[in-house]
């Protein structure tokens, strides 16, 4: 394929196609996009909050859903979104034609409700594509080799435009969602966050991990490995430019904390008067593991009388499943206890070099430390430091780092 034939490849979130209205602007975008030459595309998600719904009516028939039959009720959501939205286009007199995951070539691993892509097959797209169709894909969902439907987990539409545009060779992933692009923190934490211009994939895959819902981490694990830029734009506000992610950005200031990330969505795990011998963390974590759990911050204490507390965090929907699988554990290593605190969250300062920079920790923790903002567990990488506070104190937290790193203007706060 050559570089002028590259399509457009667009992805449109639940907001955007929530409603015939807003299936019918973004048709409308759509068609302004084919007056200019390209060949587009398109992945969408399910309408507003259709998953939600048909995960609240299969737990109305079973207390707990079998995972092939469950991921077969999903795909439908953005069956539904895919069949809509080229029915628009038609309506609007341009051909198009809507695929399911499994017609678009999208093999996946056997992984019920949280499968990864293996490959695309992309000769039934570029088919359509050569026969000057509008190809709109339904995203979040893909087949397996034994023809079983698939779904991608949270954020897997943004997965499967990234995969696509990789598959396809095209210039970029245009992810057209209900915010104008990546802010510097939530603008619904703190008003004064700025929209970046641009943001490498690592700062943005750390911003993602560490609880930013703009864009799924897969999506940009797949942007970084595959070298595809990432466009994340608003979906009702065609004249506002949004924030491209890529491998290197444009010079700004020397400011190295680019963002700050809030996460809600953990519970910190406690095994109390763990035996401090050889061994025991892989026994505590390798059933974990092999239960797919990803673990988090990890801490352990200093060994008092040979023995230690060791705490570490997941997300709050595999917590209880966490807990139980490490209660037996505890008891047969001989630990005193498990503990569950539920009220965490996670503030993280995230930013290109900040690890090899003197005074962005100490600045960090001075600024919760002068707000009483009281830090329970440290965690950092190359490119992020992440406290974990209560859950009550996350939001001003936030803030406090926000003004603390002046993000909110384009200069350079002294770390020192």
């Amino acid at each position: 394929m050559t570089a002028s034939a590259r399509p457009s490849v667009q992805k449109y979130g639940g907001t955007s196609v929530a409603n015939p209205e807003r299936l019918r602007a973004v048709g409308e975008r759509i068609v302004r996009r084919l007056e200019r030459g390209a060949r587009v595309v398109v992945v969408v998600s399910a309408m507003g909050k259709t998953t939600d719904e048909l995960v609240a009516l299969a737990h109305e028939v079973t207390a707990q859903p079998d995972g092939r039959e469950l991921d077969m009720l999903l795909s439908t959501g953005e069956m539904v979104s895919s069949a809509l939205l080229a029915m628009v286009l038609r309506e609007l007199g341009h051909p198009a034609i809507g695929l399911s995951g499994a017609q678009a070539g999208v093999r996946t691993d056997t992984t019920f409700n949280r499968a990864r892509i293996t490959d695309i097959d992309t000769r039934r797209i570029e088919t359509e594509l050569a026969r000057g169709q509008v190809v709109i894909i339904a995203g979040f969902q893909g087949i397996t080799s034994d023809a079983d439907v698939t779904t991608l987990g949270r954020g897997g539409s943004d997965t499967t435009a990234v995969a696509l545009a990789a598959a396809l060779g095209a210039e970029s992933a245009e992810i057209y969602t209900d915010v104008d692009g990546v802010y510097t923190t939530d603008p619904r934490v703190d008003a004064k966050a700025r929209k970046l211009h641009d943001i490498t994939y690592e700062e943005m895959l750390e911003m993602a991990a560490q609880g930013a819902r703009v864009l799924h981490p897969r999506a940009v694990e797949l942007g970084l490995l595959h070298a595809v830029p990432i466009l994340v734009a608003s979906s009702f506000h065609e004249e506002v430019p949004g924030t491209i992610i890529r491998r290197q950005v444009e010079m700004e200031p020397t400011n190295r904390v680019r963002g700050i990330a809030l996460d809600r969505d953990v519970a910190a795990v406690t095994v109390r008067a763990v035996p401090d011998r050889p061994g025991i963390a892989a026994q505590l974590f390798g059933p974990l593991a092999d239960a797919s759990i990803s673990v988090d911050t990890i801490v352990q204490n200093a060994s008092m009388e040979r023995l230690t507390d060791l705490t570490f965090s997941v997300a709050q929907d595999v917590c209880q499943r966490a807990q139980e699988i490490v209660e037996p554990v505890a008891r047969e290593i001989g630990a005193a206890e498990v503990i569950v605190d539920h009220h965490m969250a996670k503030v993280s300062i995230v930013g290109t070099g900040i690890q090899t920079a003197p005074g962005y920790a100490a600045m960090m923790f001075r600024a919760l430390a002068g707000a009483a903002i009281n830090i329970q567990l440290i965690t950092t990488s190359d490119i992020r430091i992440t406290a974990l506070v209560e859950d009550a104190s996350g939001e001003e937290a936030v803030r406090v780092l926000h003004a603390a790193f002046q993000l909110d203007e384009q200069v350079t706060p002294s770390p020192d």
